[in-house]
């Protein structure tokens, strides 16, 4: 074992989270280990967000133009999916992560590359090519490690070389036939991006697609994925997974029905990825562990953090960045003696947002862009809500699209007089959703938002026809 070292915080793996853990934490004076045994910068730069969305803007883009007089006249040729391919491998920088690691030298922070475990108070050692480091923090410990995928109990799925979002994301080449098994939002935007590829796409979903999301947006991408000719299976129980004679995956489904695939992708969501880690010699439970809005463990000991993923709140990249910046101030504070166990609601040491103020994006094409509570979620906390919802249908949408269409619904607590939810559906709505969220965070009065006036002609005067139709 080489020589034990101090430092003030330790985080474990280097994705956003924790680069804006260790970043933070170093920014306002600490010093910081970020330990990473893959890349540096995590699922989110390499084989999530990035790659994902790489792959789908390409066909946005093109049916964008289509949907516009005097372009779709130029518009003669289809998807150049090698083309499309190499963008994604651009935009992971091929999976070099020289220039993150680059920035986590430049910003002070100590790097080691390997393998963590817990082995003692404050203490984690770090093995790499069999030689171990040990490090041990004065404040904190944060797990930063992510989430791994979920396998479902299907008989042969396992031994089976399937596809995950990692091998999907990172595919080099477009499958003639593919399988998409899971109807969430990784499962979905996908199975359009290769549907638009050149993939003959079957979607099984043992539920609904997307039943997270707005029952009339979730018609709409329903629409657009059949446009694009992807099979739609919902509330389809899946028995069986075998290779047949020319290794093609073969899907047994309730009802002696079939799926076949020349791909299989495998995409039921996500589990905090927070085993293996130590947590059991310390007596903790990574199954029962949490923590708290300032990422501290509830029922462990005070120097175990966790954010992002690894936390099991809120499974998105923005969210876990969010908590990264709360909990690294908290700990900031905690180490200075100014804050104590607990820290007030929207104060900057309380990941509150995750409660109240979720932001969403489903970036198929059309996007569900929601934010806070559905009405039946906040009815659930007890508020007194109503409903409007009306189709996106004003000026800016006819310059935006020949044929655009959309939805928007919001929610009003009406003890309050303030909005708690807003979704919309649609072409390019992800960019509406930050000021709905600026709504529901900031509880803008109703009859104070009356005058945030939307430039006309934009797709955003859908606010002043929700207010409309609301009764101001």
């Amino acid at each position: 074992m080489s020589e034990a070292q101090e430092t003030d915080v330790i985080v474990i793996g280097a994705g956003s989270s924790g680069e804006n853990v260790a970043g933070r934490v170093v920014a306002a004076g600490l010093s910081a280990v970020l330990v990473e045994s893959e890349l540096v910068g995590g699922e989110c730069s390499y084989w999530a967000c990035m790659p994902s969305k790489a792959l789908l803007r390409s066909g946005t883009v093109l049916n964008r133009a289509r949907e516009v007089s005097g372009a779709k006249e130029a518009v003669t040729g289809k998807l150049d999916a090698q083309q499309v391919l190499e963008r994604r491998t651009r935009m992971t920088n091929n999976w070099d992560d020289t220039s993150q690691v680059d920035w986590v030298n430049g910003a002070g922070i100590t790097l080691l590359r390997g393998a963590a475990r817990v082995s003692g108070e404050r203490t984690v050692e770090v093995q790499l090519d069999g030689e171990t480091t040990s490090v041990t923090a004065r404040h904190a410990v944060v797990f930063a490690t992510g989430s791994t995928p979920n396998v479902p109990p299907v008989e042969g799925l396992a031994g089976l070389d399937y596809w995950g979002t990692r091998e999907a994301t990172s595919a080099k080449e477009v499958p003639e036939r593919l399988v998409v098994l899971g109807g969430g939002v990784s499962g979905v935007e996908l199975a359009q991006a290769f549907a638009r590829l050149g993939s003959r796409v079957t979607v099984v979903a043992r539920h609904k697609l997307l039943s997270n999301y707005p029952p009339e947006g979730v018609k709409l991408v329903e629409k657009g994925l059949r446009r694009d000719n992807v099979e739609i299976l919902t509330d389809t129980a899946t028995e069986s997974v075998r290779l047949d004679d020319d290794g093609r995956f073969v899907l047994t489904l309730a009802g002696n029905r079939h799926a076949t695939g020349d791909k299989l992708l495998v995409s039921t969501g996500r589990t905090a990825n927070t085993r293996g880690l130590g947590l059991e010699e310390l007596g903790l439970d990574p199954k029962t562990l949490t923590f708290d809005p300032t990422g501290r463990a509830v029922d462990g000991p005070a120097w175990l953090y966790a954010v992002g993923d690894a936390a099991g709140q809120v499974l998105l990249t923005h969210q876990g960045k969010y908590e990264a910046r709360v909990t690294a101030d908290a700990i900031v504070a905690r180490a200075a003696g100014t804050l104590g166990d607990t820290a007030e609601e929207w104060s900057k040491y309380t990941s509150t947002a995750n409660k109240y103020a979720v932001p969403q994006v489903v970036f198929t094409d059309p996007e569900i862009a929601m934010v806070g509570r559905t009405a039946e979620a906040a009815q659930a906390d007890g508020l007194r809500v109503s409903e409007t919802s009306l189709p996106i249908n004003v000026a800016g949408t006819s310059i935006h699209s020949d044929k655009y269409t959309g939805w928007a619904t919001m929610v009003v607590d009406e003890d309050r007089k303030v909005i708690v939810g807003v979704a919309f559906t649609g072409p390019d709505v992800a960019e509406l959703l930050h000021s709905a969220t600026i709504a529901v965070v900031g509880e803008v009065p109703l009859d104070r938002l009356w005058h945030a006036v939307p430039p006309y002609p934009t797709v955003s005067e859908v606010w002043l026809r929700l207010l409309e139709k609301y009764g101001l």
